[in-house]
């Protein structure tokens, strides 16, 4: 039994095996709408490139309506999509949660609202699948994505907007 957690405690310090990328679809574009609202592209502001940093898959920013919408592609399975609220809350934002909000569609949203030198925001976010499928959190999908067949893709919506 020593000996099982010698060498578990010391794993993380062994060199990483080159483990093969999964292949996944080939991104094929940025989606033109959100909920029925056209997407504008937005010019890529300083904390993308750090959002992006080391990101497996593709990140854009646009506007739709009077949002913010933060879109995510990847083509499998990964750790890196991390929940909005992390990356609020890692740039210094006070987060409350909030309940569950619906897409145009009717499928469940996540949210929660941060707040940070008087500036007041509601967050939510969904993922959804090339099938259609959605997830109203990370975790939810991830577990869901592991199971997917070979080929699938899965957005990220993470919509902004300032409270009123």
């Amino acid at each position: 039994m020593v000996a099982a957690l010698a060498i578990a405690a010391t794993a993380p310090l062994l060199p990483k095996a080159s483990v093969p990328q999964a292949q996944g679809a080939t991104f094929g574009g940025w989606p033109r709408t959100f909920d029925g609202e056209p997407l504008r592209p937005l010019a890529a502001g300083p904390q993308d490139a750090w959002f992006a940093r080391d990101f497996p898959g593709k990140v854009a920013r646009f506007a739709a309506g009077g949002k913010q919408v933060v879109i995510r592609w990847v083509n499998a399975p990964t750790r890196r999509l991390h929940p909005a609220a992390h990356c609020f809350e890692g740039a210094g934002y006070q987060l409350s949660p909030l309940p569950m909000g619906r897409s145009a569609n009717g499928a469940l949203m996540s949210c929660f609202s941060a707040r940070k030198d008087g500036e007041a925001l509601r967050i939510c976010e969904q993922l959804r699948g090339t099938d259609e499928a959605t997830w109203p959190d990370v975790s939810s999908w991830y577990w869901s994505a592991l199971a997917a067949p070979a080929g699938s893709s899965f957005w990220s919506y993470v919509v902004v907007e300032h409270e009123r």
